[in-house]
């Protein structure tokens, strides 16, 4: 900038910083400036409404509840939902998450040494899968052996090391998971809580979402050679209305596991059960109790926002 232009811009500044301001033309200025904003459409920022039971929660088996309003996530019942507990298969809602960030669904994988190890799709050495149906394999029939190749499959074993870290990012501090399927590990633990944060993250995904509510499905190879009938173990699904799956889980030492996901006017709940005696008996008195007492609260004031 040349000396003449800095002295100009000088001037005229500090003539507008003590000009009074009625000069006609500046006023005009001025005042269709402020016209321009006085006419602009004002935002309303609407709270949504949460959901609220006042009613004592009905005796059940389970020894780790969390039920939460997926939309607002507002908790709605809470049993030991900050201990730790043995996740089994719902680990997978946090395998299949990894595999959505760490595969594309039409990658082919070779399946080396399938392990099959409790519940399996029935993977064979040699087979050649895409990780979409892999991941059909993991949420509906809650195989282990696809588990362990979408694991194994990722170079330099860096498959758990990334669950692991999603599993931070997602607010999971308690949880810590070393191996894909949820078989028994000492260090292999998760609280209901935690893994209503992880349904949460998994149900932004549509393509996991709509999986999570599949009840049978046959995937095959990528030559159609070999044909893998995938049965979901959850006997909720088509059972009960509005229910849309999601993972079930069961070892010695976790008992039974189940987290649901439950559509009842037009509100999604996400239903966490661990160690229970009997998962599906536990959860029909939940929903039950859920039908008869939820209450929508009203939203509070809207903001407004310009």
């Amino acid at each position: 900038m040349s000396f003449r232009l800095f002295i100009l811009y000088s001037a005229v500044a500090f003539f507008l910083l003590f000009y009074p301001g009625h000069h006609p033309y500046l006023m005009i200025f001025f005042h269709e400036r402020a016209e321009f904003f006085s006419t602009q459409t004002v935002k309303k920022l609407k709270i949504p409404e949460a959901v609220k039971i006042d009613a004592p929660l009905p005796p059940i088996s389970a020894q780790g509840l969390y039920i939460v309003d997926l939309e607002t996530f507002t908790p709605i019942a809470k049993k030991n939902a900050d201990e730790l507990f043995y996740p089994a298969s719902t680990t997978k809602v946090l395998t299949a998450i990894t595999t959505r960030q760490l595969y594309k669904d039409n990658q082919i994988l070779k399946i080396k040494s399938p392990k099959l190890i409790g519940q399996i799709m029935g993977l064979k050495e040699g087979e050649e899968i895409s990780v979409e149906n892999l991941l059909y394999g993991i949420i509906v029939q809650s195989g282990n052996d696809a588990a362990y190749a979408l694991s194994e499959s990722y170079p330099q074993d860096k498959f758990m090391q990334k669950m692991n870290q999603i599993a931070r990012q997602l607010g999971m501090s308690k949880s810590y998971f070393s191996n894909p399927a949820g078989l028994d590990e000492p260090n292999q633990k998760t609280t209901p809580f935690e893994l209503a944060l992880a349904s949460r993250e998994l149900l932004k995904d549509d393509v996991l979402r709509k999986m999570v509510s599949i009840k049978q499905i046959t995937v095959s190879d990528k030559n159609f050679t070999t044909f893998h009938e995938l049965y979901n173990v959850n006997a909720l699904l088509g059972d009960i209305p509005g229910l849309a799956g999601l993972k079930t889980g069961y070892t010695e030492l976790a008992q039974e596991n189940l987290i649901s996901l439950y559509n009842f006017q037009q509100r999604e709940y996400l239903i966490v059960l661990l160690k229970s005696e009997d998962r599906f008996e536990d959860t029909r008195t939940l929903i039950a109790w859920l039908r008869e007492n939820v209450k929508i609260e009203s939203p509070p004031v809207e903001h407004i926002v310009y």
